[in-house]
Order: structure tokens, then C-alpha cells, then sequence
């Protein structure tokens, strides 16, 4: 059989290595997954709660128009229902986006070092990529708009950028987006909005009544702590999204992760303590770094992506590994998701074995 020849080109995608393949891979007994940037701290009690009382019928299709989760959404955001998009996480927004409007003759612009599927799917399409190398870390928007042309149909921008943990503040944004032509979707992936705190983080919701070209990415995957659900959003113009719909397949978020997530909406508390938990914690790596001159970007996420001078990526993700702690290694650093204080505490006691043997 023959397939797309730019699919030749591509590797599906690897997730992190399970627990389960590392405890019988090492002979480990205890094996701390910090990998995914998953919330250490799971869900609210309200979602087992929903998902154990209110069980429907297996037999019966999921509500294909999420009715009652894009009204509990619409009131979160402050938006319209009818700006709201939902798929199976944020991996099936992207791919709904780029099969809607990339193809060979358009062309798509993100950062060097930035989330994957983005130029995943845009090799799919087909479309030329425009790759813009990170400004000490942070996207470069004056680099990504010296590269429009007419035949630009999309820009992702991933505020705060995944792996790095950076974000594009409200000014540079706001002056960039003034700049974009109104044929150039602009794609803000917002997977980690509840985590940032910074006080010059956009708010980019008032930014859609100005520009009708801005999509807004959510998920509850992060802070919510529902990645086992699958279940994300997009907020736009209720006339682009009308367009996206088709291109999104019937009944993609199921049953049990509407659910969920409208009871996860219920206890915002508990975001709220899994974002103060996560500063404390981001902090013991900050000091740490800095005491072992250890370079890192500071981070509005639940991750902290860091290089430690003499030692490869791949070095310090195996050092890990071995000693029963999954983190994620790219060329040029380690993403480490900051888990629970214990496992945070025994994390950087292995780090600095580590530097200590170097020594």
C-alpha cells in the first residue's frame, strides 16, 4: 500500500516511557514519571465523583454538540457557545486546524523548538514550513512576521511555549498581532493558561473581539489534571469556528470526559491549589539550578527546561532513567516536570550525584 510520500518523512509520535516499561526495563521498584507535564496532584474529588454517579448508557452516542459542556465553558471563559470548538485534546484541535486550511501551496510559520504536532501536521498537509529559531528562549515575533507572505494561512505560537516554559507578554503580543495580515490565522496555544501567573501574561480573550484571525487553544489536560480524558478546546469568531466544525469528526470527546470536565469546572479550588503547589515547588528547582550553575528558563508552566554544562540531553535522561525518574530529553535540553515535593526532593538529590561525579 502506498501512503502520502511526506508521511515517509515523519515517525509517529513517542510518548514518554511508561512506568511499567521502565520498572521491568531497570528492575525498579519505585518510578517517578516526570515526562508529560501531567498534574502531579490528579483531579478534583468532584470528577470521580460525576464519572461513578452519573454513568450512562454504553449504547448511546456522546452529545456530538457537547451542549452542556460548551454552556459550563462559555460561563468559564466569557465567551459566546457558539466560539467554542471541542476535540480530543489539543493534538485533535491542531490536526482539525491544519486539514481545514494548509495545503501544498501555503505555508505555516512556529518556532524552531516548540511543540511537535504542529509541524507534524503541517508536513501531512503538505505545506511549507517556516521555522523561526527561540530568542533566549522565547518566540521571536519579529523574526515569525518577517516570514509572511501571501501565502501564509497559519501561525502557532505557544504562549507558554512547550518545552521551554517561556511566554510572549501582552505588549509584544498585542504589537504583533497589529502587524499580522487578516488572511494569517494566528493560533495562541494556551495549554498552560491556568499555570502561568506572570502579571504580563495576556489575557487573550478580550484580544478576539479585535481580531477575527485569533484562535485560543485550552485544555483540561494540564492543571485540571485530566489527560486520561482527552478533552480540549478552541475559542474563536463564531464564523470560523462554524467553518473548523466540519472538518471536526462527529461524537470526538466521549461520554466520560464531558463529564468530567464539567465537573472539574465545579472546583476551581483545586486548580488553584495545584498552581500554588506547583510555584513552591518551581521554586526549590530555581535555587537549586542557580546554587550548581545549572541554566534554565524560568517557566510559566508545570515544567522547568534545563542544560547542564558537560553533559548531553540524552546523558542526564539516561542518568535518570536508571534511577527510576522519566523526564523528556531534546537536543538541546531536559524538560522535567515539577511533581510532588518528595519526588522533587529525591529528583535533584540524583542531579547533583550527577554533577558531583562529573567533578
Amino acid at each position: 500500500m502506498k501512503v502520502k510520500k511526506q508521511l515517509l518523512t515523519l515517525k509517529a509520535y513517542v510518548p514518554g516511557k511508561s512506568s511499567e516499561e521502565v520498572r521491568k526495563e531497570y528492575g525498579l521498584e519505585k518510578i517517578v514519571k516526570l515526562a508529560s507535564n501531567e498534574n502531579p496532584y490528579g483531579s478534583s474529588p468532584t470528577v470521580l465523583e460525576a464519572i461513578s454517579t452519573a454513568i450512562p448508557s454504553f449504547a448511546i452516542y456522546p452529545d456530538g454538540a457537547a451542549v452542556e459542556l460548551r454552556e459550563t465553558v462559555a460561563r468559564y471563559v466569557g465567551v459566546n457557545e457558539d466560539q467554542l470548538l471541542f476535540s480530543s485534546g489539543l493534538d485533535e484541535l491542531i490536526q482539525i486546524i491544519s486539514r481545514a486550511i494548509l495545503s501544498p501551496e501555503t505555508n505555516a510559520i512556529m518556532a524552531e523548538e516548540t511543540f511537535s504536532q504542529y509541524k507534524h501536521h503541517a508536513v501531512i498537509e503538505n505545506a511549507e514550513i517556516r521555522e523561526v529559531p527561540l530568542k533566549d528562549g522565547t518566540h521571536d515575533l519579529d523574526g515569525m512576521a518577517s516570514k509572511i507572505d501571501g501565502n501564509t494561512r497559519v501561525i502557532w505560537i505557544c504562549n507558554p511555549n512547550n518545552p521551554t516554559g517561556t511566554y510572549v507578554g501582552k505588549k509584544d503580543l498585542e504589537q504583533f498581532l497589529s502587524r499580522v495580515p487578516s488572511h494569517v490565522l494566528v493560533v495562541l496555544d494556551e495549554a498552560y493558561y491556568e499555570y502561568a501567573i506572570a502579571d504580563d501574561y495576556p489575557q487573550t480573550i478580550e484580544l478576539l473581539k479585535q481580531y477575527e484571525n485569533l484562535l485560543v487553544l485550552r485544555t483540561f489536560s494540564k492543571a485540571f489534571g485530566l489527560a486520561a480524558f482527552r478533552i480540549g478546546y478552541g475559542i474563536g469568531s463564531s464564523a470560523f469556528i462554524k467553518q473548523l466544525e466540519i472538518a471536526r469528526l462527529p461524537f470526538n470527546t466521549s461520554v466520560l470526559a464531558q463529564t468530567a470536565a464539567i465537573a472539574a469546572l465545579q472546583d476551581l479550588e483545586f486548580v488553584s491549589h495545584s498552581v500554588k503547589k506547583n510555584r513552591e515547588e518551581i521554586k526549590k528547582f530555581y535555587d537549586f539550578f542557580d546554587q550548581h550553575q545549572i541554566t534554565f528558563y524560568p517557566s510559566q508552566t508545570n515544567f522547568i527546561y534545563i542544560n547542564i554544562p558537560g553533559k548531553s540531553s540524552e546523558e542526564v535522561f539516561q542518568h535518570l532513567l536508571e534511577r527510576g525518574f522519566i523526564v523528556r530529553a531534546f537536543p538541546k535540553g531536559v524538560r522535567i516536570t515539577v511533581g510532588r515535593e518528595q519526588e522533587n526532593k529525591e529528583l535533584l538529590e540524583q542531579i547533583e550525584k550527577m554533577i558531583l561525579v562529573k567533578q
